[in-house]
């Protein structure tokens, strides 16, 4: 599977983005997705997972009522709309899938990574 992010940019605060994570070499069907994010110096942080048992959402609590994880499985593709942006969002942002259908907040358990996108919040 390869996992292509993009959609990433330069929004101000309180501004809106979505993210796009196109998978290729085949289906999406019965893998969990999950977006995480790593800011300058910080470590990998999970943002939110999608289950493909049950279509259970996650989400980390830095970014509950805010953000929304969603997929289109004609598309093969997942999405993360970003809301009500803040600085702190700032990161470049990952897609993942792994070989298990329900999702994980754990980027170790994830075996296909994306490229990455960068997204820029101004104050």
């Amino acid at each position: 599977v390869q996992l292509q992010a993009y959609g990433g940019g330069l929004v101000q605060a309180g501004g809106s983005l979505r993210l796009s994570c196109a998978a290729s070499g085949r289906t999406f069907s019965n893998y969990a997705l999950g977006w995480f994010r790593q800011a300058p110096g910080k470590e990998r942080e999970f943002v939110s997972a999608f289950s493909w048992t049950g279509g259970s959402t996650y989400y980390s609590d830095s970014v509950k009522g805010r953000f929304t994880i969603s997929r289109d499985n004609a598309k093969n593709t997942v999405y993360l709309q970003m809301n009500s942006l803040k600085p702190e969002d700032t990161a470049v942002y990952y897609c993942a899938a792994r070989r298990v259908a329900v999702g994980s907040r754990t980027a170790d358990t994830y075996e296909y990574w994306g490229q990455g996108t960068q997204v820029t919040v101004s104050s």
